[in-house]
């Protein structure tokens, strides 16, 4: 499985961006996507997830009510809106892969998660 996340970039403080992530090769459509992110001298950290059916999203405190998660089956990729962006935002921000199939729970840890993609850079300047 290759997840291939773009969209990052530099945007002022207020402002939005729309990560994307798409998934090639053998694909889990019935795993949980999800999207971490790493900002500099800290650790990676959940953002937000969505179950397999696309019924269900989780989101990390800080971003709820700013940020959505959506998924099209049909193409393997999953989305992540951020609307209102902080400073604290800036980040490397990942997406990931569950393929375990058909959890009963959105799975927030990043060691529940088996493939993930490269990383894109989100600035968001003050």
């Amino acid at each position: 499985v290759q997840l291939q996340a773009s969209g990052g970039g530099l945007v002022q403080a207020g402002g939005s961006l729309r990560l994307s992530c798409a998934a090639s090769g053998r694909t889990f459509s019935n795993g949980a996507m999800g999207w971490f992110r790493q900002a500099p001298g800290k650790e990676r950290e959940f953002v937000g997830a969505i179950d397999w059916s696309g019924g269900r999203t989780v989101y990390e405190d800080s971003v709820k009510g700013r940020f959505t998660i959506s998924r099209d089956k049909t193409k393997n990729t999953v989305i992540l809106q951020m609307n209102s962006l902080k400073p604290e935002d800036t980040a490397v921000y990942y997406c990931a892969v569950d393929r375990t199939s058909s959890r009963l729970y959105v799975p927030v840890r990043s060691v529940e998660y088996d493939y993930w993609g490269q990383g894109t850079l989100v600035t968001v300047s003050s």
